[in-house]
């Protein structure tokens, strides 16, 4: 697993027992919990509820020690899901995947179920101007914008609309991509049980579009994306990655991956994903 080399508990504390001048606020380490192989705490959560501005702020902690901020929200009335509910032992190791061969297998998975459970008219226009053939990976992105820089604005746009009371978090783990496998996130399961796979697909869109893993929720993803689609065509190939990646994006939420490229995807810098 992708993991940091030093404990959590190396990185957030000093020899004398404080954190190394991160001025941390009020905040926990949380553990995995049953039968796993960690030992090691997997984050640290902070006990307030994230201002704006807290994602940049504690955003150079990834250089100084090495811990990745994220924001974490309840949703649901599910209070603090990530007690308990994080299994990294369950995960395999993101760079074990092809961002390719995994959006595939998940495409050719995505259209069965939609023929199986749709008219065949209204798959056929479900998926359009795709066939049940994968269609390949979208060309990478223009020329991006600062990732870190964006990732900040687009944390500060989740707190409040989106996001109504996130904690920030702190995760050692080497890329912001490998972040939900590392600290064993299962939102997307009904979907893909290993989110080292998702992962891999993550690290893809992290080369090609400048995306950061910004927030999760109890099965809620949302990324900020530096170079996103612009044009047209653009839109649409990146549309059917995310039809594979998340169906119900798609499904349940636009009908048609055409509507999806159209209305969700042109200039967007956020991305969010959510499965039920």
């Amino acid at each position: 697993m992708t993991r940091h080399s030093k404990p959590l508990t190396v990185l957030l504390t000093d020899p004398t027992g404080g954190t190394p001048g991160l001025g941390l606020p009020p905040g926990s380490l949380v553990t995995e919990t049953g039968d796993g192989p960690w030992h090691e705490p997997l984050l640290w959560v902070a006990d307030g509820t994230a201002m704006p501005g807290a994602w940049a702020r504690y955003q150079p902690v990834r250089d100084a020690v090495g811990l990745r901020p994220v924001l974490l929200q309840d949703e649901s009335g599910i209070e603090e899901w990530w007690v308990g509910e994080l299994h990294p032992g369950m995960m395999s190791d993101p760079g074990d995947h092809r961002a390719e061969d995994v959006l595939q297998s998940l495409w050719e998975s995505a259209v069965s179920d939609a023929e199986e459970h749709q008219e065949e008219e209204d798959a056929a226009e479900a998926i359009a101007p795709f066939t049940g053939r994968w269609p390949g990976l979208a060309s990478a992105g223009g020329a991006p914008v600062d990732p870190d820089a964006t990732a900040g604005d687009v944390a500060d746009g989740l707190i409040g609309p989106w996001l109504e009371s996130p904690r920030l978090a702190l995760v050692p783990v080497g890329r912001a991509a490998d972040l939900p496998a590392a600290i064993g996130w299962s939102g997307p399961v009904n979907h893909e049980s290993d989110v080292a796979r998702l992962c891999a697909v993550l690290r893809s869109w992290e080369d090609r579009f400048g995306a950061r893993v910004v927030a999760l929720s109890h099965a809620r993803l949302d990324l900020s994306v530096a170079a996103p689609p612009r044009s047209p065509d653009e839109a649409l190939a990146v549309a059917a990655e995310h039809f594979a990646f998340c169906p119900d994006n798609v499904l349940q939420g636009y009908e048609s991956i055409r509507l999806y490229a159209e209305q969700a995807l042109p200039g967007n810098a956020h991305w969010t994903f959510w499965w039920d």
